[in-house]
């Protein structure tokens, strides 16, 4: 323990400073400022070292959180980035992206505002770079046996660079023009520069992790053969099938799902050029769905120069203290502030779309609203309610089904319940030699899900290939998180 009494002496929570709006929405860099280190280490210091650490089992990669909060504090970044590494390939991905379970599950947390994990994280890899602490960790012999992996997002990385370092030779397939998934195309700028993701893949380029990009599995080669060529096969596709809009209106020019918007929006921000891109320059937007992907069109909106922004959530607003039912440690739904809900807009709770209305010329022009009440049979309409406002673009971002049903439907994958691809104990499908990692096989999830089942399979695949395996397994494809 760095400080025992840190937690003590600094009991303010403080994180670094977001640029100002009228500043960031002229640009597409990371909102965040660059927070001293000695703050930081401050920070760090506030961590107990609990004796049961509850951030462990918040995290589902089990990160060892109290020990580099203790090297980070005392400036040992070596020694921290190497305990970081050892349960998270992506730290500098998680540590702008992930929502932060483990902070929580944080036992500082019952009585104080919690640890800044999150911060702490994504400092010490940023200083690991900086220091030339990340390096190729090239294998020092070559097993004779190839991998497929499908998808490049989050899940697939990691299962690709464990497999990679394990002596195995892998492919990975993506069907885009780059590598990276939702990470490269569905992750605003703002939230994570794309710089971010090349470097660490050419620290994989550099371990002998090959890509196959401009390759979509169907199309330009069929899974069979994949798994013809390759001695295992792993799906990391994600789930990319979205949740439609099922009312009257609803497919009407104008109505747009949220990842036909980021990408395009993506390559822009990146210097591209975007054939018949769909903007929000000076339309009034409706955002439906408040989660994370919402909070991107929001942003996304208010960079384009929308005359007016507009988020619609079906559930009623959550407080800003723990709701009795859901205790520490789980993860707490709150109102939470985000960058994007910073730079302006309406967000509007408990409110149903009933109508998609059109203008004369067939394109969208209004949404018809009807505020909604919770009950135990689901939400009921309050009468009276009902209003229009305004919208030339409706942005869809209410979550995804599950992953696309060509590959399962090809070799004959079972799926389960929710359409995912289903898997054993192992993450093998019921066709042998064929694994599923993270959305594909989990459902939509965080991040921190995808990279830690990722790491689990590639343990998989690797005992599968070779007997046994030395990688780790965070977790088992029946693992839960902490919520209520």
């Amino acid at each position: 323990m760095a400080d025992p009494r840190g937690f003590l002496t600094t009991r303010e929570r403080e994180l670094p400073q977001r640029r100002p709006v009228p500043v960031r929405i002229r640009d597409w860099k990371e909102v965040y400022e660059e927070q001293q280190l000695g703050t930081l280490q401050r920070q760090a210091g506030r961590c107990m070292d609990c004796g049961i650490p509850f951030c462990h089992q918040g995290c589902p990669l089990g990160n060892l959180i109290p020990e580099w909060n203790n090297l980070a504090r005392t400036g040992e970044w070596s020694d921290a980035i190497e305990r970081l590494h050892a349960t998270n390939n992506f730290p500098e991905f998680t540590g702008r992206l992930c929502p932060a379970p483990c902070e929580t599950a944080c036992v500082l947390g019952i009585s104080q505002p919690a640890v800044t994990i999150k911060q702490v994280e994504v400092t010490t890899i940023e200083q690991a770079f900086e220091d030339g602490n990340v390096t190729p960790e090239i294998p020092i012999r070559l097993s004779g046996k190839t991998v497929a992996v499908v998808g490049s997002g989050p899940a697939g990385l990691a299962a690709a660079q464990q497999l990679t370092r394990a002596g195995h030779t892998v492919a990975v397939y993506e069907r885009a023009d780059k590598p990276g998934g939702l990470l490269r195309y569905g992750i605003p700028e703002f939230k994570m520069e794309k710089a971010v993701l090349d470097r660490r893949l050419e620290q994989m380029r550099a371990e002998g992790t090959r890509f196959r990009c401009n390759q979509e599995i169907g199309r330009d080669i069929t899974l069979h053969q994949l798994r013809q060529r390759y001695d295992a096969v792993v799906l990391t596709t994600g789930a990319t099938v979205p949740r439609g809009l099922p009312v009257p209106g609803g497919d009407l020019e104008g109505v747009v799902q949220a990842m036909d918007f980021l990408p395009d929006a993506n390559r822009v921000a990146l210097g591209e050029t975007v054939e018949n891109q769909i903007v929000a320059t000076d339309k009034d937007v409706v955002i439906i769905g408040g989660g994370d992907t919402g909070a991107d069109c929001i942003g996304t909106s208010h960079r384009q120069g929308a005359r007016s922004v507009t988020s619609l959530e079906i559930m009623p607003q959550p407080g800003e203290d723990r709701p009795s039912g859901q205790p520490w440690p789980t993860y707490p739904m709150l109102f939470r502030v985000a960058s994007a809900h910073e730079e302006g807009g309406d967000r509007v709770y408990a409110t149903s779309t009933q109508e998609v209305l059109a203008g004369d010329d067939g394109r969208v022009r209004a949404l018809k609203l009807v505020e909604v009440e919770r009950t135990d049979s689901g939400f009921q309409e309050i009468e009276g309610t009902e209003r229009e406002v305004p919208a030339q673009l409706v942005l869809l971002a209410m979550g995804f089904l599950g992953p696309e049903q060509g590959l399962a439907q090809e070799l004959g994958l079972e799926t389960d319940e929710r359409s995912n691809i289903a898997r054993d104990g192992s993450y093998m499908t019921n066709v042998p030699g064929i694994f599923a990692a993270g959305d594909a096989g989990r459902g939509q999830s965080l991040i921190v899900w995808a990279i830690a089942e990722g790491r689990s399979a590639a343990m998989n695949v690797d005992a599968f290939l070779s007997g046994s395996s030395a990688l780790p397994a965070p977790v088992k494809p029946t693992d839960r998180p902490l919520t209520a």
